[in-house]
């Protein structure tokens, strides 16, 4: 009898597709939304802080709840029960994106037949492959795994192979107020495309940073991926809480899509960001001028 699974994250989410059991997904956090064939799955988590905020508003809301001893993220116990899962995928990297850890271990304890739970922990690149494989283990798919590690592995080396000779300087921005510098696995997208993260390190967390610090910074290209949005919005937040001008181009990519989520498009995202090197070579604009968005 196949695995039933419920995904607390949008990442788990998206690692039990690529990896061909998707079927075998029964419920769905609220955040989920790739691929769109999921979309009419229950979803068994829910938050207090409305996304419709501001970056601003947003982040006050969860430093509130935080205070208050309040969830960010909760999940649906009622609906959980009556879904009966095989396998739990949650995460504690950040609470900001899934639930609890603890939390999660405790509704599963508490159902009729406790279900295994898998606690994603990637913080770089090599830990989102082995996070691929542990997944797939637990759905008895060790093969896929190695099918998908191995394609994502091989794209992420032919842009190494293929990046250019002169490295970029650049500055990742995943939240904008306050100023948050992308850590974790996009220091890593950022060398595969050719690049140097002159403000992060691979596996490091996310750090905030204040206005004096950022305009301090001397980077070829600003890259806004914010966490959770896609470019549109991020477009809408960069009019709200402009960043301070540093005088070089700024590309917006999909941070929702491509680099935030610790599963297979964070390859996506090194090749989206080396499609903004590309653009920059070939560009004859003024330095102050954006670069695309994509």
């Amino acid at each position: 009898m196949a695995t039933r699974v419920v995904s607390l994250l949008p990442a788990g989410t998206e690692i039990v597709a690529a990896l061909g059991a998707e079927e075998q997904l029964v419920g769905i956090s609220h955040e989920c939304d790739f691929p769109t064939s999921i979309n009419h799955l229950p979803r068994v988590t829910w938050t207090p802080v409305d996304p419709a905020l501001s970056s601003r508003e947003i982040d006050r809301a969860v430093r509130e709840a935080r205070v208050d001893g309040r969830p960010v993220i909760a999940v649906d116990a009622e609906s959980l029960r009556k879904l009966e899962p095989d396998l739990i995928l949650t995460q504690g990297l950040c609470e900001v994106c899934a639930v609890a850890d603890g939390e999660v271990h405790r509704l599963a304890d508490a159902l009729a037949r406790q279900p295994e739970v898998l606690s994603l922990s990637a913080r770089n690149v090599a830990g989102i492959m082995d996070d691929i494989r542990r997944v797939a283990t637990a759905l008895d798919r060790a093969w896929a795994a190695h099918a998908l590690v191995s394609e994502l592995e091989s794209r992420l080396q032919g842009l190494r192979d293929s990046a250019p000779e002169k490295r970029l300087r650049v500055v990742c921005v995943e939240w904008l107020d306050p100023i948050y510098l992308a850590g974790h696995w996009v220091p890593e997208l950022v060398e595969a495309a050719g690049g140097i993260d002159i403000a992060a390190k691979p596996g490091a967390h996310s750090v905030t940073m204040t206005v004096e610090g950022y305009r301090a910074l001397a980077p070829d290209l600003v890259i806004v991926m914010l966490c959770g949005f896609g470019v549109e919005r991020a477009k809408r937040e960069l009019e709200l809480a402009p960043l301070p001008d540093l005088g070089v181009p700024m590309m917006v990519i999909d941070g929702n899509a491509y680099t935030s989520r610790p599963g297979p498009r964070i390859v996506e995202g090194a090749e989206k960001i080396r499609e903004a090197f590309s653009y920059l070579a070939r560009s004859t604009t003024p330095a102050s001028s954006a670069a695309p968005t994509s």
